[in-house]
């Protein structure tokens, strides 16, 4: 499922002290375009009936069921985009095309 960084998961802790979300949870959610790419978003909110309710790196997280495909693998993370800019980012799992390049019968021993 998604994972949460411990950079997120402390920022999230400094935001949920805000007494305009006492007692919600922070949702996370992701839907796919007519293009194929997924939109990630995350907000606090009430939990809802058929919510999945997960604990992650110590943050209580609602998730849709209609949301779950898209967040197998995720990554939510806090990091500083420029200078002053910190921002909360959603890492998809990486790609064949894009992944770490797979160690061969060539490849140099590890230890």
């Amino acid at each position: 499922m998604i994972k949460i960084t411990d950079a997120a998961a402390a920022q999230i802790r400094v935001a949920n002290n805000n007494p305009d979300v006492f007692e919600m949870v922070l949702r996370v959610a992701a839907y796919q375009e007519d293009d194929g790419s997924v939109n990630y978003g995350m907000g606090f909110d009430i939990e809802r009936e058929a919510d999945e309710h997960l604990i992650v790196n110590g943050i209580a997280i609602l998730i849709a069921a209609s949301s779950t495909p898209y967040l197998q693998g995720v990554t939510l993370d806090f990091v500083e985009m420029s200078p002053g800019d910190m921002r909360f980012i959603f890492i998809p799992p990486y790609s064949a095309e894009d992944g770490p390049a797979e160690s061969g019968d060539d490849a140099a021993p590890t230890e």
